[in-house]
């Protein structure tokens, strides 16, 4: 039954049906090979290919520090977004930033923003499909019928450009293939005390169509009753409704010609942040209600609400030609985005501090790239990228019940041009020296409507109605070279080292809240500059497992930093500044192994340590540049991560049963410049029971995530003790899930 045409009571219907089916599966009579190459052990074994320097590599050969997954992994895990991974690699945080869901607030090697400002660029880049996003909004959603997640740690400016100072997620749809192939899945879980009310309705299907052709269609459905409740009115919260539509054509006409076109639609509706309000930093609390920072409660009086409407086009053209035995790429994007969304951010059941926005934005990139090897030693990767993206934003500030409003926005124009190469040469079967450099020209334009400048004259930037009151454009020229070797010290290990260079690009804040536009004003901002020098050590320990550890120190210049600040006259003022230099270092270290045949281990750990070398505006918020501020801590640079799991496969009659476990850890960090808010330490436990028919057609499973329902904020902002006349106090502080039960039965065609 199509996921498109299924309301909610239908699907619940189709689980209870699916579930009646299960004793029937049990009259299998055989185990099949089939049941072997399911083995939970042998797919978390399995060598992930990877597209860190833009050509297919095994993972234990590419001399980066990398996390990967694959598609047959993911599933095993039970990853259903981008979030789900957000504490089990070293020193990697996949963060929902929670204002508005599906907005990336990621950080790797301390590196990261907390902006949900469209403007602000990330510090970790995301790619899909080769196509990079140039917005952080609308990134984390279903990681349905992938093909691969990569997480590449450090800078990637060279191969990868803009805004990866901190690193890359690589997000990589799964085609179809050379015999037709279908699926369908259908999961429910929960875990508050609202129930099992959130269904999964997936299905994807496709293969040959002739010779030549190969075509395929995935499609997602998400109803999410909601995990919270309100206490304001008793009411369940968190409803979410999402559909994706994802169909690909692959046309072949030669051995030597490809061409791969993706397509995904997405739209997604439902209820605003689950906003809390507890103890500030300064120790205020909200004048109505405050909560402990280790609950789930929380009391709003505005539900709110937040839809987008995502369309997204991939085209991939690969041609190999003759010439040092190479290819030739193009990747051609194009990403139309839409959101709406209205927030309680006083966090509180009266109206102090509502926020609604409004977001449009439409970009196109195209990079051309030439991949070959000459003489069985040398291998070129010489490409020019393009990339344009326009925005408008507006945002509203309705204050003391709307007695008080502040209107403004701005549009946003970015043109980005680069050239690139990077080479690596093998001087023998051991040595690889490797050399790259990339050259980017990029240009801004805006005009800006400051929020303070619009103070009871309601207008609207998406409709042409606000007077802008600041126009500027800038340029900025960058160059991020790499050096680097690695060497063989067997077939199955190598050590490797080098140094490179990321920049953040320069910008403007489209979310002025300040009347001092000379100072505090909406920018222009310079570059951020991220220097870091890696080495590491990769092995795989026969055909049982691997180890890979690796050393880096990053010196970052120039730091480019929202700094949040409570407000009385606005709620919340946020200034993007050049704040500081800083020295971050750290360790790495992950590994597997199959203890036996039927049973795996792995574990990995991150270890940093971050400081500020120079400091270049007041972020301690004390009138002065001192010491004070020398001593804070980093934003988003929690010191020690880390990750053990185990998984264990049982034959049980005709059926394969895998069980898994996994611990996650990552210490509590800083949210804020001035140190006044904070992350949650996390202790992650999941689990999970997989039941595998001996067919191949049916798997069952039942899971859980966070199972010590740990309290995890997407954010810790600072409320003012008072927002005119009226007492406030606390902090808007928007809530993750807690611990999640689920079950789900998937058929294989």
């Amino acid at each position: 039954m199509s996921p498109l045409t299924v309301p909610y009571k239908q699907s619940s219907i189709s689980l209870v049906t699916a579930g009646c089916l299960v004793p029937l599966l049990f009259s299998t009579a055989t185990v099949t090979q089939a049941q072997e190459l399911r083995r939970s052990g042998s797919i978390l074994m399995e060598e992930v290919t990877v597209t860190a320097r833009k050509r297919e590599e095994a993972i234990q050969d590419v001399p980066l520090s990398i996390t990967a997954l694959n598609g047959d992994q993911l599933e095993t895990l039970k990853i259903r977004d981008l979030s789900n991974l957000a504490v089990t690699m070293p020193n990697v945080a996949l963060d929902d930033i929670g204002t508005s869901r599906g907005v990336a607030n990621f950080s790797i090697r301390g590196l990261g923003v907390n902006s949900s400002i469209p403007s602000i660029d990330p510090t970790v880049g995301v790619f899909v499909d080769g196509v990079y996003m140039g917005l952080n909004a609308g990134i984390i959603f279903d990681t349905f019928d992938l093909d691969s997640i990569e997480v590449l740690r450090g800078p990637q400016g060279t191969l990868f450009g803009r805004n990866v100072t901190g690193g890359a997620v690589l997000i990589n749809t799964a085609l179809p293939g050379d015999e037709f192939e279908a699926k369908s899945r259908i999961a429910i879980d929960g875990g508050s005390d609202n129930g099992l009310n959130n269904t999964y309705i997936q299905a994807t299907a496709g293969g040959p169509i002739s010779e030549t052709l190969k075509a395929k269609v995935s499609v997602h459905f998400n109803d999410d009753g909601g995990w919270f409740t309100n206490s304001f009115d008793g009411a369940d919260f968190g409803e979410i409704e999402q559909l994706m539509i994802r169909p690909v054509v692959v046309y072949t006409p030669s051995d030597r010609f490809e061409m791969i076109t993706r397509f995904e639609y997405s739209k997604t509706s439902g209820d605003g942040p689950a906003a809390q309000s507890h103890q500030s930093g300064t120790g205020t609390t909200g004048v109505l209600a405050s909560f402990d920072r280790d609950s789930f409660d929380f009391s709003i009086d505005e539900t709110g609400f937040q839809d987008t409407e995502t369309k997204f086009l991939a085209s991939e053209v690969n041609w190999d030609v003759d010439f040092g035995e190479g290819t030739f790429t193009n990747i051609f994007g194009w990403r139309d985005f839409s959101q709406s969304n209205n927030g309680d951010i006083d966090a509180q059941p009266a109206h102090f501090f509502h926020a609604p926005t409004w977001l449009e934005a439409e970009q196109f990139s195209n990079e051309f790239r030439y991949i070959g090897t000459f003489d069985n030693r040398t291998t070129v990767t010489a490409g020019l990228f393009y990339f344009t993206n326009d925005l408008t934003a507006h945002e509203r500030r309705v204050l003391l019940g709307g007695a008080s409003t502040q209107d403004g926005g701005g549009k946003y124009e970015v043109t980005t041009k680069a050239v690139f190469a990077s080479v690596d040469y093998a001087i023998n079967d051991s040595l690889t020296l490797s050399a790259g450099a990339r050259f980017t020209d990029e240009e801004k334009e805006v005009e800006i409507a400051s929020l303070i400048a619009n103070v009871n004259s309601p207008c609207m930037v998406t409709e042409g109605t606000c007077p802008f009151d600041f126009t500027d454009n800038e340029s900025w020229d960058s160059f991020s070279p790499k050096v680097g070797a690695s060497y063989a010290l067997d077939d199955d290990s190598q050590v490797y080292g080098h140094w490179t260079r990321g920049f953040r690009s320069g910008g403007y804040n489209l979310r002025n809240t300040s009347g001092d536009l000379v100072n505090n004003g909406p920018g222009p901002f310079d570059q951020e500059t991220v220097e870091t020098v890696e080495f590491g050590y990769k092995t795989q320990l026969g055909d049982r497992g691997r180890l890979n550890a690796a050393i880096f120190n990053t010196q970052v210049d120039d730091m480019q930093r929202e700094v949040n600040l409570a407000d009385l006259v606005s709620g919340v003022v946020q200034i993007i500044k050049n704040t500081a230099d800083a020295t971050i270092y750290g360790i790495e270290v992950d590994g597997a192994y199959s203890l036996t045949d039927d049973l795996f281990f792995s574990a990995s750990v991150g270890w940093i340590d971050s400081e500020y070398d120079r400091v270049l505006f007041d972020i301690s918020g004390d009138g002065m540049i001192d010491s004070t501020d020398l001593a804070l801590d980093l934003p988003r640079a929690a010191k020690l991560t880390y990750n053990v799991s185990l998984s264990r496969d049982d034959n049980v009659g005709t059926w394969l049963v895998s069980s898994r476990i996994s611990v996650s850890h990552r210490d509590e960090s800083a949210y804020l410049d001035n140190n006044l808010g904070s992350i949650n330490e996390q202790d992650i436990i999941d689990a999970g029971i997989d039941m595998y028919s001996g067919d191949g057609h049916w798997s069952i499973g039942i899971y859980g995530k966070n199972l010590t329902d740990e309290v995890k904020h997407g954010g810790d902002t600072q409320l003012p003790a008072t927002v005119g006349p009226a007492a406030l106090g606390g902090t808007f502080s928007p809530l993750a899930k807690g611990r999640i039960i689920g079950a789900e039965v998937t058929y294989n065609f």
